[in-house]
């Protein structure tokens, strides 16, 4: 992938599944994965926790719990059992169109 959807901090074997269990979470409101769209700021992992900072396209999103449901939901799929599955909503720094990868600004037109 010549994109790289958000910084990764933990092991290298949980980077692979952790991407994909992401890009299985789906923003319904533009039919595309939160990768592609650009909401995944960054994910560190350590023993304990899998943490996720995520934002959304806006404050007002009507989605915004059923993403961040759905992104828990897969994350846990694929954590280690034991391993806590935190994902933070966050709003800085805020979303731009510039976040998107190249296959999402092409779908889009931009």
């Amino acid at each position: 992938m010549d994109f790289s959807p958000f910084p990764y901090e933990g092991p290298e074997e949980m980077h692979g599944p952790i991407l994909d269990a992401l890009m299985r979470v789906v923003d319904p409101e533009v039919a595309m994965s939160v990768v592609d769209v650009g909401l995944v700021y960054g994910v560190r992992v350590d023993e304990h926790a899998l943490h996720v900072r995520m934002t959304m396209t806006s404050a007002a999103c009507p989605v915004t719990d059923v993403i961040l449901e759905e992104a828990e939901h897969e994350l846990q799929r694929i954590a280690p059992p034991g391993m806590a599955v935190e994902v933070e909503l966050v709003w800085e720094p805020f979303w731009t169109p510039e976040r998107m990868s190249p296959r999402a600004r092409r779908f889009m037109g931009w």
